[in-house]
């Protein structure tokens, strides 16, 4: 089962989770956790809580997390319909302008909730 650390406090972050879980067989094996307020579990597992805020993690069966948009590939590419988007994320030329775009748009977001 994968274990994904999301923010519950985010309401992109929670329509983004009712569009995975809506898609065919993705919800199968997935576990969502928010991380509002469990800063001592995040620790626990080695992700620090200020990551968990600005990136995606996930842990995968094996117990290794992934953070970013590994954790994307790893759960896109476990739905058959999202399985080439994961492969296009992954591209070396697509990868780092995105994870650029990401990451731009998660610390805005958190700067205007007063959440940084």
């Amino acid at each position: 089962m994968l274990k994904v650390f999301y923010d519950g406090a985010c309401p992109r972050c929670i329509a983004d989770r009712r569009w995975y879980e809506s898609l065919p067989r993705a919800a199968d094996g997935v576990d969502w956790i928010d991380i509002t307020g469990r800063d001592d579990e995040l620790r626990a597992l080695g992700i620090d809580p200020y990551l968990a805020l600005t990136e995606l993690h996930v842990q995968d069966e094996a117990g290794q997390i992934h953070r970013e948009l590994d954790a994307y590939i790893l759960l896109l590419a476990r739905v058959p319909r999202m399985a080439p988007m994961a492969w296009l994320i992954g591209l070396p030329l697509i990868r780092p302008l995105l994870s650029l775009v990401y990451r731009r748009w998660v610390l805005r977001r958190l700067r205007r909730d007063g959440r940084l």
